[in-house]
């Protein structure tokens, strides 16, 4: 039996599909179903390592892209991989890289993001990628310089780095992209997925497939099953989705994805998705959204979200949720909170991003026990 990136189910509900497990890897264990906060560039954004540890979770995940770009993959090997450079002994992943191709790409020209929803009425901009069937070439939007990478290199890249968990590269579409184009970028994503499995050479990380094949059933369907029959340890479920296309794309792509592996959606974490993803069978979770809301003054609530902004938040002394054990409500009013966004002091989205993910990592708990009395 392996040591490490054993999956364990501990409960399947008897009401959805949703279930507890285990996953060990070499710097501790995932209790899932687990959200990872992001961590770019190698950080949480105004938080600590220690926060992360302290708010109660277990993981993060990196990105391939922008680590490979500043400070370089090779620096971060040089010292000690990043557990050693960012100073967090807890599980890592890290991303391909494949989803640069879709938001400097089409992300960009149809002005869209993730979801459907959140596409902008803007001109189609000049994409900074050029995709072909042997990799992807990448405008640096540092500095303008251009970059190849390729199945080979983004898991070069994601072995140098020395995450716990890496992804196979993948070419992750827009949700406005037509039936014909989805289907090119799935076979591609496929004939990556062997050539990530042949270039991985470390056996001290586990490697996700990536499942793609955009807003169609058949296409999912296939891609699922295909990147199932792979050697893989756990998969991916990557692309954009429509408005509520999300709940009907895990319908058709679980059941062909074996059980005893963990499933990760990736990029996607609005509070309403998690619950409704996890009914379905997801493990692992990633997400900008609680980060980037803090960030803009926007603090997640039992009620709903919370702009801070607002001038009735002026003189209130009650803290942003009178029921949060957090270190935030505990401490500071609404008031102040207002005071430090409106002053722009970084401390005020240091403790809004402190807050959202004690809120994400509250109501992940909530899930686990709820699965484990068979609630959902």
């Amino acid at each position: 039996m392996k040591k490490y990136f054993n999956f364990k189910i501990a409960h399947k509900s008897k009401k959805s599909k949703a279930r507890l497990g285990t996953y060990k890897t070499p710097h501790g264990v995932l209790q899932t179903p687990c959200f990872y906060p992001v961590a770019t560039q190698a950080t949480v954004k105004t938080l600590t390592p220690e926060d992360i540890k302290e708010i109660g979770f277990e993981g993060v995940l990196c990105n391939t892209y922008h680590l490979y770009l500043r400070p370089g993959e090779k620096i971060v090997k040089k010292l000690g991989g990043l557990h050693k450079f960012m100073n967090f002994n807890g599980p890592i992943a890290t991303d391909s890289g494949g989803f640069q191709v879709f938001s400097l790409g089409f992300g960009l020209e149809h002005g869209t993001g993730k979801i459907a929803k959140e596409a902008a009425k803007k001109p189609a901009q000049s994409k900074l990628v050029k995709i072909d069937n042997t990799g992807v070439d990448f405008q640096s939007h540092l500095d303008g310089n251009w970059h190849r990478l390729t199945p080979q290199k983004s898991i070069k890249i994601q072995e140098d780095l020395g995450a716990d968990i890496i992804f196979a590269f993948d070419e992750c579409t827009s949700p406005l992209s037509k039936k014909k184009y989805q289907e090119k970028a799935m076979k591609r994503t496929h004939n990556w997925a062997k050539q990530c499995l042949k270039a991985k050479k470390r056996k001290d990380q586990a490697l996700f497939g990536i499942v793609q094949g955009g807003p169609y059933k058949d296409l999912r369907i296939e891609s699922a099953k295909y990147i199932n029959s792979l050697p893989f340890d756990g998969f991916g479920i990557g692309g954009s989705f429509g408005k509520n296309e999300m709940k009907k794309t895990l319908d058709w792509v679980i059941p062909h994805l074996d059980e005893n592996k963990p499933r990760h959606l990736l990029g996607i974490g609005y509070i309403d998705d998690l619950k409704d993803a996890v009914k379905r069978g997801i493990d692992l979770f990633d997400c900008v959204y609680p980060t980037r809301l803090a960030r803009h003054g926007v603090f997640l609530t039992s009620k709903g979200t919370c702009n801070i902004f607002n001038a009735k938040f002026k003189q209130d002394k009650k803290p942003i949720m009178l029921q949060c054990g957090c270190y935030v409500c505990k401490n500071y009013s609404r008031a102040y909170l207002s005071h430090l966004f409106k002053a722009n002091e970084i401390l005020g989205m240091r403790l809004a991003t402190y807050h959202n993910l004690w809120f994400v990592k509250k109501l992940m708990d909530k899930i686990k026990k709820d699965i484990l009395g068979d609630k959902i």
